[in-house]
């Protein structure tokens, strides 16, 4: 019986994921120089954790979120994203009593049941920055700086930096009665979603991607009219950082995020060439979610970047160079298989990828196999080569080739690599 892959549910094989190790290592490389130390959290969490965290009004928690009753009959969930069970360790470890900020970032898998589309899938990757400990805005334009950093370590350019600000806890409620009395008048003609969201969460109805819905919210209050004294100089002072630092910004007052914990600052990264669901990177703060797990009040703020999406930007932009071995041996007869074994790895213990025929076949099939691999040099041992003591290299890349010592191949190569 054959098996496939569930739907959703990608392989990411070789050459592609050259392109992974290449984020993968910026964002490591990146990210340390900002202080943020990497942090593991389980894929297994409490549903509850989602449900308090992300909102129970939210569509990742009603439609997209894999859960599951255990053996122990508690209600697990495989995570829909990063900032819940980041911000449940932080409190669980007591994490507030490191020196502030706390900066931690992440990566793995993550899950939510969605239709699969152009660099979105059921089980997906991210790429996530938390900072715990920081009301000022600065510590929101250094991530949005870090994130920038990061797209153009890459190789990326062009993209779209949407920023807003959703008030918080003391100006939100003027802006939600607004928003009631603006979408109430036409609520028949929204989608059955945005009418859901009008009784749960107003703001959620300018996150709708529906066509009709987007016509119809045209003219809707813009949430920083609404905005108190403090958020008010918040965002202005996080614009006055970016504008220092040339960080080009579009303005988008519809920016609210699908999630119930974010406040203040939201900021959005995007690219035309994914289709609908452009976004590559999201983030904002969550001021109040510490608080709300059972921690002390502490102000933080993250984000997390959508490792597909990426990917797909990434090899549109660039040729992602594949790794190869850069030496292959040849051998010919038993006694010269086993010196090719020898001298293979000794080759490895020097940090050279080495590769090396299986089986005793023919020297044309394993210099054909070499050049499949895309080695560099092959290096070629007989039984007349052995007797002499050496051995005969070909660089397989600019066609040159030589005769070199059994003895002085490991220097040879040590200087070549």
């Amino acid at each position: 019986m054959k098996y496939n892959g569930l739907k959703g549910m990608e392989d990411i094989l070789p050459p592609d994921i050259a392109a992974w190790q290449v984020i993968e290592a910026a964002a490591r490389d990146i990210f340390s120089r900002y202080g943020f130390q990497e942090i593991r959290v389980p894929i297994l969490e409490s549903t509850d954790i989602f449900i308090r965290g992300i909102g129970e009004a939210t569509d990742i928690v009603e439609k997209e979120m894999y859960t599951f009753t255990d053996k122990g009959n508690r209600s697990v969930a495989m995570r829909p994203e990063g900032t819940a069970p980041v911000v449940r360790c932080f409190v669980e470890k007591n994490l507030q009593t490191l020196p502030s900020p706390q900066k931690f970032y992440y990566s793995g898998p993550m899950f939510r049941y969605e239709r699969p589309q152009k660099g979105r899938f059921r089980q997906f990757y991210q790429i996530g920055a938390e900072a715990f400990g920081v009301a000022a805005p600065s510590i929101d334009a250094e991530l949005i700086i870090m994130l920038k950093n990061l797209l153009e370590a890459i190789g990326l350019s062009g993209l779209n930096f949407e920023i807003n600000s959703i008030g918080c806890a003391e100006c939100r409620p003027a802006y939600r009665q607004a928003l009631l009395d603006f979408f109430g008048d036409k609520l028949a003609e929204y989608c059955p979603d945005c009418q859901r969201r009008y009784e749960t969460n107003p703001l959620r109805i300018l996150d709708c991607k529906i066509e009709r819905c987007g016509a119809l919210r045209k003219g809707a209050p813009i949430v920083t009219d609404y905005l108190c004294e403090s958020c008010r100089k918040h965002f202005d002072d996080l614009l006055s950082i970016l504008n220092a630092f040339n960080v080009p910004y579009t303005l988008n007052p519809n920016l609210v995020r699908g999630l119930d914990y974010y406040t203040k600052t939201t900021f959005e990264v995007t690219s035309e060439h994914l289709g609908a669901q452009k976004a590559v990177a999201a983030g904002g703060r969550y001021d109040r979610l510490v608080e709300e797990f059972g921690g002390p009040a502490t102000p933080a703020i993250g984000f997390a970047v959508g490792m597909e999406r990426l990917v797909t930007l990434l090899k549109e932009k660039q040729s992602i160079e594949v790794p190869s071995p850069k030496v292959f041996v040849a051998t010919l007869g038993k006694e010269s298989e086993l010196e090719g074994f020898r001298i293979v790895e000794t080759l490895r213990s020097q940090g050279i990828w080495a590769e090396q025929s299986y089986g005793g076949s023919s020297l044309k099939s394993q210099l054909r196999r070499a050049d499949r691999l895309g080695a560099e040099f092959a290096l070629i041992i007989g039984e007349n080569e052995l007797k002499a003591g050496k051995a005969q290299w070909k660089n397989l890349k600019v066609k040159e080739q030589g005769e070199v010592a059994i003895a002085d191949i490991t220097a040879l190569f040590a200087i070549t690599s």
